[in-house]
């Protein structure tokens, strides 16, 4: 088997700017930008993380617009990338559905934008998925990232996308796809 890999955005667990413990709105946007880059670059799934029934339920309607409704014949790439659109209420459901699918626990690689010891680049990764057989699951947080348990149980810790000036607070979607460019994109 060669490495199949999924996406997982998470809504919750994540901080706000406080650091305090909070589930985030799903965005209309990261919905379909997200799952067109993930397709675009070969993942099998896209998971949409929240526990929180009202943003399952918006997904699902967002979704079945671009799958079922009017915009599956208006728009049938966007309807091609909601194909693998997975809503789940946390990130070991999302772990849980890519064993199953794939017969093996995925590592876990997790994002964000302040560096971390022992983060490994993203060149080093991309040459590791590109050599070795498995399952991944590139893990985003929303809001002001990831909480400290999530980093902690992933297996892997992706660096921070730097730029070249000391800002740094990229949209989600834009750290998706840059990430997605290094590690699958053709060169």
């Amino acid at each position: 088997m060669k490495a199949v890999f999924s996406v997982a955005l998470v809504h919750y667990p994540v901080y706000d700017k406080n650091r305090l413990l909070v589930a985030t709105a799903v965005t209309n946007l990261d919905i379909h930008d997200i799952a067109r880059a993930a397709k675009t670059f070969g993942a099998d799934r896209y998971y949409i993380v929240t526990p929180v029934e009202g943003q399952q339920s918006l997904v699902g309607r967002v979704a079945e617009h671009w799958q079922s409704g009017w915009g599956a014949t208006y728009n049938p790439k966007r309807k091609s990338a909601l194909d693998i659109l997975q809503i789940t209420s946390d990130l070991e459901s999302a772990v849980a559905d890519m064993e199953v699918r794939t017969g093996i626990r995925p590592k876990i690689i997790v994002t964000g934008a302040t560096g971390r010891s022992g983060s490994v680049s993203s060149a080093t990764l991309a040459k590791r998925l590109a050599e070795e057989d498995g399952a991944y699951l590139l893990v985003f947080g929303t809001g002001w990232g990831l909480t400290e348990e999530v980093f902690d149980s992933a297996d892997l810790v992706l660096e921070p996308i730097l730029g070249s000036s000391d800002y740094n607070h990229l949209s989600v979607r834009s750290a998706v796809s840059i990430y997605l460019d290094r590690l699958f994109g053709r060169t």
